[in-house]
């Protein structure tokens, strides 16, 4: 798969190197061309780097791994606004968190996938890799006590989805179906929640039970054990 890369921070190049590694081509691209070329040389294989519109106009699947601030920016320097990215997966991994987690940057407005979606009019968005430190995309594979990692999409579009879990799954990982897109500010809010506990020392992990302790019975749609 054609995989471009919007941003050379650490997410970008947490999850392109490991895609680059299972034989994807990716385009890795940046408001400062030059520092997307130096990450593509470190990270090899078929992976190379320019401007941000050259890795839109590349990828099957785009991933956006930039700052919240620099979204919108972004988006436009991709071509966004001109439709470079219409008929494109746009994976949206960027949170919106801001310590000490008490609230979200977009402060009761519209999720930032909500956002990327208004901003990249023919983008089939899908909300994905936002859960999780970059440090654990570095793990090959990502698994806990022998427990593979969940990985939460939120989208509206079927194939769309179909395409990032297949992204998901080369990483060692389980894609979880998150619902539609207007969920992702439900995952967004919980995100932050659970990084809060995180830092004030306590472990989010405990608050969760087992699944047979949630009452009902649910119809399972991930490749999680039960």
């Amino acid at each position: 798969m054609r995989i471009g890369v919007l941003g050379a921070g650490n997410m970008a190049d947490a999850l392109a190197t490991q895609w680059a590694r299972r034989g994807h081509e990716v385009r890795i691209g940046a408001r400062t061309p030059a520092k997307a070329v130096a990450l593509a040389e470190r990270i090899g294989g078929r992976t190379s780097g320019g401007g941000l519109r050259e890795a839109a106009e590349f990828g099957e699947a785009v991933l956006l791994a930039v700052w919240y601030e620099g979204v919108e920016d972004a988006l436009r320097q991709a071509g966004a606004p001109d439709g470079t990215l219409a008929g494109r997966v746009l994976i949206d991994c960027v949170n919106p968190m801001e310590p000490p987690f008490e609230r979200l940057k977009t402060a009761g407005g519209p999720s930032v996938a909500r956002r990327v979606a208004d901003l990249a009019p023919g983008a089939r968005v899908v909300k994905a890799f936002s859960t999780c430190h970059e440090s654990v995309w570095r793990m090959t594979p990502p698994e806990f006590g022998g427990r593979p990692l969940g990985v939460p999409l939120c989208g509206d579009d079927a194939e769309a989805l179909a395409v990032v879990r297949e992204l998901v799954t080369a990483l060692g990982c389980v894609p979880l179906d998150g619902g539609g897109l207007e969920r992702a500010a439900l995952l967004e809010a919980a995100t932050a929640f659970f990084v809060g506990l995180w830092v004030a020392g306590e472990d989010p992990a405990s608050m969760l039970p087992p699944p047979e302790y949630a009452g009902g019975d649910p119809r399972r749609t991930s490749g999680l054990p039960g």
